[in-house]
């Protein structure tokens, strides 16, 4: 199933203000144009570490329940807006194999003023973390 996208982006009613995808291809640095109006863009990308549990790891395979998952990413996307004023988020979470070193997720926020976009960014990550039912399975270097 490498490569295949399994959920398709999430869009909230208003056009847009909230995109996320869950699959196992890699993460894209690349930014968006921005919105008339949107002024600052801070983006969060978590990297696999080569360590876990003080053990050399290869990598992480991400699983989730696909139909949970979603339901709480929408969820976070109408809080965020609620709570935080209109912004526009995108994040994409890997699943599968992620090696060490490589992204496993990326969360990108566009708002009006750069501390704004920070502290929604930080926001989103510590909701992910946890609401959000994505398990880590770390594999660990044989020798």
């Amino acid at each position: 199933m490498a490569g295949k996208q399994l959920t398709p982006p999430s869009q909230m009613a208003n056009d847009k203000l909230f995109i996320i995808r869950m699959s196992e291809e890699p993460i894209e640095t690349l930014s968006r144009r921005f919105a008339d109006g949107e002024g600052a863009e801070v983006q969060f990308l978590g990297a696999v570490r080569g360590l876990e549990e003080g053990r050399i790891i290869i990598g992480i395979e991400y699983s989730a329940y696909a139909p949970m998952a979603e339901k709480m990413f929408t969820e976070l996307g109408t809080r965020g807006q609620q709570e935080h004023g209109e912004h526009r988020v995108e994040i994409q979470h890997r699943l599968g194999f992620v090696a060490a070193c490589e992204p496993s997720i990326v969360i990108r926020v566009k708002t009006k003023h750069s501390a704004e976009a920070f502290e929604i960014c930080r926001w989103y990550l510590k909701e992910i973390k946890k609401h959000v039912p994505i398990w880590k399975k770390p594999i660990f270097n044989a020798g």
